[in-house]
């Protein structure tokens, strides 16, 4: 189930909200203040790998030039 990250055009808060298969019927509001005036969001993720952390052969990042090989 995919991580979808909202604002509210109401009070503000910045939330993410698991949303499954069913997501069509259930009804989407913000947690702080229950308004449906949301908007869905980019959220920021992470792509996690196993290993040292270099810029050497074997890395996720062929060129060496992504900001997290280090």
């Amino acid at each position: 189930m995919p991580i979808y990250s909202y604002v509210c055009k109401d009070c503000g808060e910045k939330f993410d909200l698991l949303i499954g298969m069913t997501s069509r019927k259930t009804e989407l509001k913000c947690v702080k203040c229950n308004s449906k005036n949301i908007e869905r969001t980019l959220g920021a993720f992470s792509v996690g790998g196993s290993g040292s952390k270099s810029n050497s052969s074997g890395s996720s990042c062929p060129t060496g030039t992504c900001p997290t090989c280090f």
